[in-house]
């Protein structure tokens, strides 16, 4: 399959690519050696990753990186180099459940709060019947725990396992454990099981259309209003960025 070109945003390469070439990529994925890694990063965590190396590493790291925010796709047109489109996490993982479904593939759930990653694994085989539920964990443990979690999900034989721990714990969760996986894809996916489970809904159509999910998350979560004010840091960091590149 043919490399992926890159945008680099604040040290983050992120794959320019729109939703069918991920889930294309996805395909190939699939059948690939060892253990694949999916990241969806925003623009919190872009900054974050500013300030964390170990994060930085782990994006650089990945074998697909999707923006998952609008402000990545903005930030790809300050630096001259557009992004085509966002891809939402959310939406790519339900591409990525069409496919395990179409093929019969299967499927492990780790994260969330008691009994939700249940909830959304029980949603998941109604909406995609032919997708094998290998088994399902929630996100409370210690670290004493990881290695029979991880002996759990390789023993069910689980082609792909999606990872809601939120960021970063996600990421470096799947990345502390690549080495001991069998798993095809491991991906992060924030709290998708919560949306899956029923327990939180997405913002409405026009919303993510328009590249306002951010604010409509705002209005129905007020108690997001600290997170957000990394989007204008983003934004100032990315201008700045681009200036310093314009110079060398």
């Amino acid at each position: 399959m043919k490399v992926m070109e890159k945008v680099n945003i604040l040290g983050v390469p992120v794959d320019k690519t729109d939703m069918k070439g991920a889930l294309d990529k996805i395909t190939v994925l699939l059948d690939m050696d060892g253990t694949n890694t999916i990241y969806t990063p925003n623009s919190e965590m872009v900054i974050n990753a500013v300030k964390d190396k170990e994060l930085m590493a782990i994006l650089k790291s990945g074998d697909l990186v999707v923006p998952d925010g609008i402000g990545l796709v903005y930030a790809s047109r300050i630096y001259g180099n557009p992004l085509s489109e966002r891809v939402a996490g959310f939406d790519l993982m339900t591409g990525m459940l069409k496919i395990l479904d179409k093929e019969e593939r299967s499927v492990y759930l780790l994260g969330g709060k008691p009994e939700i990653a249940q909830r959304a694994a029980d949603n998941i085989a109604k909406r995609f019947p032919s997708i094998k539920i290998k088994g399902t964990r929630n996100g409370y443990f210690k670290e004493q725990d990881v290695p029979g979690m991880v002996e759990q999900i390789n023993a069910s034989g689980a082609e792909v396992l999606l990872v809601a721990l939120g960021s970063p714990k996600q990421e470096k969760w799947i990345s502390s454990n690549l080495g001991r996986l069998k798993v095809s894809i491991a991906m992060g996916v924030g709290g998708s099981f919560d949306v899956l489970a029923g327990e939180v809904s997405r913002a409405p159509l026009i919303f993510r259309k328009a590249g306002l999910e951010w604010f409509y998350r705002l209005i129905t979560q007020p108690w997001r209003a600290a997170r957000m004010l990394s989007l204008p840091v983003f934004v100032i960091k990315v201008l700045i960025d681009r200036g310093r590149r314009s110079r060398k």
